[in-house]
């Protein structure tokens, strides 16, 4: 047998501690990729609560002012608002509405194409004045949508720094950067990390161009976290805690997941046919040519809302939705229907702003109305809160994320059945007045917008582009 030939304990100590070091390096460039991901999350948890801030100064300052005078509110928000259209065709064309369906387009088109407009950090931030300004005029709007964009904007451009400035392979596809900084944008604005990941997974997901990692969904809980860590552990709607349903309620659960699924369907379907399909077609031209004027007319539709329902349909609906669950009556009798025109003619006219907190609104509205049919079978402060889950899921045709952010918004978690056989009965109604879901029918648009846009720019043929799903 031969023998074995041994090696000198220098050179062993040299082999080992080679390997060893070989070890050390991998794990240090994971934990610095993790780092960097983690940093990158912080940023878009302090945009969004740094947004927060703002949206409730120009609500308080609207609420001042609405109060003050509520009658120069049929000169202030017209104005207001057609001002605020132009801006945005001269500024931010791309940060007009809520910002989740540039976001869905963003995850399927070149990257250079995306962050140039859809997802272009300029543009993103210009949607945070432009929002708060919206909501100090008084438009019936939300931040959160818009918090989405400006998440998935920050993400991809701190990827894109640290790539190109810097010369560090993060191994991220760019539309994971994306969702990840758009789902984290929606974590921290709700306070609700886990909300933030159903939302990625059930809309950004839907796409099979994006695929989820675990260091994704790290970025996204870290949003998520950072914010609470920020501002709290408080939930978004401080609601009193609501008595069980009386026996026979899961009908009352049943009729609000068809209310709200019938009129968050009509909702859904109202946005996306826009203002020109609102009219008739001789109308059409005239409304494409004149989009200030446009905005004008919506606004004195906000207005007139307004000053009929005491203010109670300025801005995002959040102090009416929180006196819903807490079994106040809202001060006006038809708030649901008042706040769905209102909303509907806040979006259509082309301004920044979302729709979430003001489709929670309209649903806790919605649950009003079935009460004074329930009568003493249901607790009004739990119909309020099924019905806000329902029509979410309705307008969006999301319901798990609807679902998951109603729980964690409002600490309800005794009520997740309820609120999941509500969302579930209320996206299958809404699709048979909407078919294709709402962010998603947008989201083609904005993707056929840009790249008509992209093929006639100078620059070159979009193929030219590398892929959206480029490492990076």
């Amino acid at each position: 047998m031969k023998a074995r030939r041994s090696v000198p304990w220098r050179d062993q100590a040299s082999i080992t501690v080679r390997r060893k070091g070989r070890q050390v390096l991998r794990v240090s460039r994971k934990t610095f990729r993790y780092a960097l991901v983690l940093c990158g999350a912080a940023v878009v948890a302090l945009l969004s609560l740094a947004f927060a801030w703002l949206a409730e100064i120009a609500l308080e300052w609207n609420r001042h002012w609405t109060s003050a005078t509520p009658w120069a509110a049929l000169v202030v928000i017209p104005l207001a608002m057609a001002g605020l259209r132009w801006l945005t065709l001269r500024l931010a064309p791309m940060a007009r509405g809520s910002g989740i369906p540039q976001v869905i387009a963003a995850t399927a088109i070149p990257v250079p194409v995306a962050s140039a407009g859809l997802v272009s950090l300029r543009q993103a931030l210009w949607k945070i004045p432009l929002t708060a300004a919206a909501l100090l005029a008084g438009a019936s709007v939300g931040r959160e949508g818009p918090s989405v964009q400006v998440g998935a904007a920050a993400m991809l451009a701190w990827g894109r720094f640290w790539q190109e400035r810097i010369g560090v392979k993060l191994e991220f596809r760019a539309n994971e950067l994306i969702a990840a900084g758009a789902a984290g944008g929606l974590a921290a604005a709700f306070n609700t990390p886990l909300a933030g990941v159903v939302f990625a997974i059930e809309e950004l997901g839907r796409d099979a161009a994006v695929r989820w990692n675990r260091l994704a969904l790290s970025g996204v809980l870290a949003s998520g976290f950072i914010a609470l860590a920020i501002a709290g552990n408080n939930p978004y709607f401080h609601a009193a805690a609501a008595a069980g349903f009386a026996q026979g309620a899961w009908g009352w659960t049943l009729a609000s997941g068809v209310l709200n699924g019938a009129v968050g369907g009509l909702f859904a379907a109202t946005l996306v046919r826009g203002a020109t399909g609102l009219v008739p077609g001789r109308w059409r031209p005239w409304l494409q040519r004149h989009p200030v004027r446009v905005a004008f007319l919506c606004g004195l539709v906000v207005a007139v809302l307004g000053c009929l329902t005491g203010g109670a349909t300025y801005g995002t609906g959040y102090e009416q939705t929180a006196a819903l669950l807490n079994g106040h009556p809202a001060e006006s009798a038809w708030f649901g229907i008042a706040k769905w025109v209102a909303t509907v003619a806040s979006y259509v006219c082309g301004i920044p702003g979302g729709i979430f907190t003001p489709s929670l609104a309209i649903g806790a509205g919605m649950g009003e109305h079935i009460v004074q049919l329930a009568g003493p079978a249901a607790d009004p402060r739990t119909l309020a809160l099924v019905s806000m889950a329902a029509f979410l899921a309705a307008a969006t045709q999301a319901p798990i994320t609807a679902s998951v952010i109603v729980m964690e918004m409002t600490r309800s978690q005794d009520l997740m059945f309820h609120l999941l056989m509500a969302t579930l009965v209320a996206s299958l109604v809404s699709r048979q007045f909407c078919p294709r879901p709402f962010y998603h029918a947008m989201a083609l648009r904005f993707h056929k917008e840009v790249m008509h846009s992209h093929h006639r720019s100078p620059s070159g043929p979009a193929g030219a582009a590398p892929p959206s799903g480029a490492q990076m």
